[in-house]
């Protein structure tokens, strides 16, 4: 059911699967590297509305339920040409009014933040996108009785718990579909699951995330499950997206890795009380990297 809204100038609906290819050339034509792939993956596992104006796409959101308590915003982008009317404000409009009463996370640039501040939302932390193509990284040393291993598929149920608790948001209906289209390692100590990272093709060439591992003063561990899939892939083209206050910028940059942006985090709660199933971060357990700026 598309369910449209018509404003005076511009009608907003549901994305659909057939709104794909527009949808990725309004991304590329503002400098977004989104293939068509990033685009659907965006659409299975989250709900899009788009802006029409004359028969054409001029604007795009997606956003995501984590839960009952829970949401996340992105992919929100409107045609440069047709900015200054209303579309963005309109579809943020159509998206939280989808959200209902949950916390909703996003990351907002400079230019997007305004409309943000004005709908409610307030800063909470920032990230930093990092990107590069020629790695040599030195070993990370681990623990005599830890080692990195290939992910297995009964690791799965693990995964959704690990990523859950990391990011405290419910990653039962994201993670399945991402372990499809990713490769991943897992970090282990005697049997036991401690953490996981992500690779898979994205843009312009490949994103490691996310990044889970327990929270140690030198991140040791989440420098060994980024070093794998760096050491692996010299020369490719690599993003990752880390969130600020864990230590890595440094680390990644002295491995040739630059910072591209950086953007803030940004909350909106809702003023209903929470239930006994709303997602809260474990403090053991950090996210050291995104799945993406969308998804948090």
């Amino acid at each position: 059911m598309s369910d449209p809204t018509t404003h005076a100038l511009f009608t907003c609906r549901r994305l659909t699967a057939d709104d794909i290819p527009a949808a990725q050339r309004l991304s590329a034509a503002i400098g977004w590297p989104h293939r068509r792939e990033d685009w659907r993956f965006s659409a299975r596992t989250g709900i899009g509305f788009v802006a029409e104006m004359a028969g054409a796409l001029v604007g795009t959101v997606v956003c995501w339920k984590f839960g009952a308590d829970q949401a996340t915003l992105g992919m929100l982008l409107v045609a440069p040409e047709h900015r200054g009317v209303g579309i963005g404000r309109a579809l943020l409009a159509r998206a939280l009014d989808e959200l209902g009463g949950r916390d909703i996370t996003l990351y907002a640039t400079e230019a997007g933040r305004p409309l943000c501040d004005a709908l409610g939302f307030e800063t909470c932390g920032a990230l930093d996108q990092m990107q590069g193509a020629a790695f040599r990284p030195p070993l990370v040393a681990l623990p005599a009785n830890e080692r990195l291993r290939p992910l297995g598929t009964n690791d799965t149920a693990q995964l959704v718990a690990l990523a859950s608790r990391a990011s405290g948001l419910h990653r039962d209906h994201v993670l399945p579909p991402l372990l499809d289209l990713a490769d991943g390692i897992a970090l282990d100590r005697d049997g036991e699951l401690l953490g996981f990272s992500l690779f898979r093709r994205f843009g312009r060439g490949f994103v490691i995330g996310p990044v889970v591992a327990g929270a140690t003063p030198d991140a040791v561990h989440a420098k060994a499950l980024i070093r794998h899939w760096l050491a692996l892939n010299e020369g490719a083209l690599v993003r990752i997206d880390v969130p600020h206050g864990h230590g890595l910028r440094a680390w990644l940059t002295g491995l040739g890795l630059a910072r591209s942006e950086t953007v803030v985090k940004m909350r909106r709660l809702a003023s209903a009380p929470r239930n006994a199933e709303s997602g809260h971060a474990d403090d053991g357990l950090q996210q050291y990297a995104v799945i993406t700026q969308s998804l948090a």
